[in-house]
This record gives C-alpha cells, structure tokens and sequence, in this order.
C-alpha cells in the first residue's frame, strides 16, 4: 500500500447542538448534540444557525475523529447496525456552557462514556462522507480473528480440603 493509499485515521467533523426547552419544574432548559458535519465549516464555534419558541441549534465547533487498527471489528458492527452513528460527549464548562469533549465512531466507546456523570452524550447520525472514511478504514486493516474457548483447569478436589490453624495453606 503506498502513502496515496492509506486511509485517514484522523478527521474533523463539526457538530451541531441543540438548546430545547423544557416543560418540567427543575429546568428550563437541556443541550444535546444532534447532528455531525462530514467537515468543519468555516464559521466559528457556538455560532447560533436556527431559533424557535421551543429550540435552538448552535454550531458547537470541530473535534477530531480518531480511529485505531484494533478497534477496526467495533467500526465493523456500527456500521451494519442499520444506523451508523457518532457518539458525542459535551462537557460543561460552566452553569450554562458547554465545550465538544469527544467523538468517537467506536460503539463500545460511546457506550462507556455515557457512564460518566454530569456529561452529555448522544449518538448523532454518521454523514455518508464519514460512513466511507471508516469503511475504507475498516477495509485497509482489518485482520479477523478466529474465537477460540478457553478450557477451563479441572477443580483440584484436594484445594477445598479443611484447613487447621497455624498448618500454612497445608491440609490437616
């Protein structure tokens, strides 16, 4: 494979988030991302694009995309799952503002960062350009690999034997 031919492994995407108002007595608002750009455009970060009584959307700014060689069987599963996604985590800088923290296109990443408290994650849709970068990733470096069980050592009867004190792990 030359240079010419080795797919991206690093990429921009902009992400697009919105600010919807809520109902409930506790707030009055919640931010979450909600769509993925296949490339960062040129307008600057929390640029506000739409506005109406009950939303507004914001261009929130670039994050890079990074993939790995052994992750390549993760990007594999999201991208037959029927809706290939990004997963995009804010991070509150302050009462009200939040910054991009991170975007992934591994599945199980996504799923692990939305175990965190007090950060906001969603899957957003995957643009069709993203959706090739990782399939042609995917393509270049995937190697699959055969499961194989694991027998398991048969039980040492003797292991369970009673114990006297002061025998050191012998049996009496």
């Amino acid at each position: 494979m030359t240079p010419e031919q080795i797919p991206e492994d690093r990429f921009e995407v902009g992400i697009i988030v919105a600010r919807r108002r809520l109902k409930g007595p506790w707030a009055s608002h919640a931010w979450l991302p909600i769509e993925a750009l296949p490339a960062a455009p040129e307008t600057g970060p929390w640029t506000q694009l739409s506005e109406t009584e009950e939303e507004a959307t914001f261009y929130a700014g670039a994050h890079e995309v990074t993939l790995h060689i052994g992750e390549t069987a993760h990007y594999r599963d999201n991208l037959i799952s029927g809706r290939p996604s990004l997963w995009v985590t804010l991070h509150a800088t302050s009462e009200d503002t939040y910054t991009v923290a991170s975007v992934t296109a591994d599945p199980y990443e996504g799923e692990s960062m939305a175990e965190g408290i007090g950060e906001i994650v969603e899957a957003v849709p995957m643009p069709p350009e993203v959706q090739a970068k990782l399939l042609a990733f995917f393509e270049a470096f995937h190697i699959e690999r055969k499961f194989e069980k694991r027998k398991r050592d048969r039980a040492d009867p003797e292991a369970l034997a009673r114990r006297a004190p002061g025998t050191q792990g012998k049996p009496e």
